[in-house]
């Protein structure tokens, strides 16, 4: 095999305390051996992104830091940036320093185990690797339900992407370089990578229990993550409101005509309920309609603004100890 190249490691942590300690301890024993078995070069890293936490997050990774710095850093963003604008900000921040990156939640769920497999695809020539979950034990009926179906009706809008697979991937530092092209402020990166091609393959893993700790995506988050997903890399949407018009469009034209034939043959007489139900069909259309418009128009809104992704504040590197001596 080649001589073992960098692999580093993004995190994004948000209100992370209970669970970062132990997530460090397990990555240390993981990247211990790695190196061990020539996998990975010693210069290998791993990267804690704070995401605005309100907790003792970022001490807790200053404080590994200052314990390893030659495995652990750390990016503190200047405020709360959301979980893929924190992952964009590791990913941009390493992307000319390392050979190939991964990116991990920081609550344990996806397989540390999984990362030795990942790394190895990634020598056999594969560009991106993603990790796919293989089951959904343990997610409730009801989350399994709604992201299973998210990802169905992701593919039937027309957007590319890894079924039950969520941001636990390996990308090399050609693609992170690739990455870095698109400049779009309301990330999906679950779509994105996609779009960047390249060879790739899947890895598949069993998610465990979160670890410590509360869950930061609940279902108003998950939501808007969905609907973020579906207008930003599917133009359906559009099209159907188009297909709608043109039907809606057809039966007034035969509504017109059987009114009006109604009239020449002299029944005239026209019920209340059949003219408030369609009023409040139309009406309900237009709205339905109206509001699919406005996640558009709301997107084109932001992207016109280029507002900065992620405003780092300080980055907690091994050389800034080294230039301090």
């Amino acid at each position: 095999m080649q001589s073992p190249e960098k692999l580093y490691m993004v995190v994004p942590c948000y209100n992370e305390q209970e669970v970062l300690r132990e997530t460090a301890k397990q990555l240390k024993i993981k990247y211990t051996a790695l190196i061990s078995s020539g996998l990975i070069s010693p210069e290998s890293r791993v990267v804690f992104v704070n995401d605005g936490s309100s907790d003792q997050t970022w001490s807790i990774i200053k404080e590994l830091h200052d314990n390893e710095p030659s495995l652990f850093s750390g990016i503190d963003l200047a405020h709360n940036s959301g979980h893929q604008n924190a992952v964009l900000a590791g990913l941009m921040t390493v992307k000319d320093i390392c050979d190939m990156c991964i990116t991990m939640d920081a609550d344990l769920q996806d397989d540390i185990n999984t990362i030795d497999e990942m790394v190895k695809k990634y020598y056999e020539g594969n560009q991106v690797v993603y990790g796919v979950r293989s089951a959904r034990n343990t997610d409730t009926f009801f989350k399994k339900t709604t992201a299973e179906g998210f990802y169905k009706f992701m593919k039937v809008m027309g957007a590319d992407v890894v079924y039950n697979h969520a941001d636990f991937r390996l990308m090399s530092k050609r693609v992170l370089q690739e990455l870095a092209n698109f400049k779009e402020v309301n990330l999906f990166l679950r779509g994105m990578v996609p779009l960047i091609g390249f060879q790739s393959c899947k890895v598949y893993y069993e998610r465990h229990e979160r670890a410590a700790g509360e869950s930061k995506y609940p279902l108003k988050k998950m939501l808007s993550f969905a609907i973020n997903g579906i207008t930003s890399f599917s133009t359906k949407p559009l099209k159907l409101i188009t297909a709608l018009g043109l039907i809606m469009s057809a039966v007034s034209i035969i509504a017109f005509i059987w009114a009006f034939i109604t009239k020449i043959v002299g029944f005239t007489e026209h019920g209340w309920s059949s003219t408030m139900c369609s009023i409040w069909l139309i009406g309900g259309l237009q709205l339905f309609c109206l509001g699919i418009i406005g996640e558009y128009i709301g997107k084109i809104y932001a992207e016109v603004k280029q507002r900065p992704r992620y405003i780092i504040a300080e980055f907690l590197n091994e050389t800034d100890k080294k230039e301090e001596k």
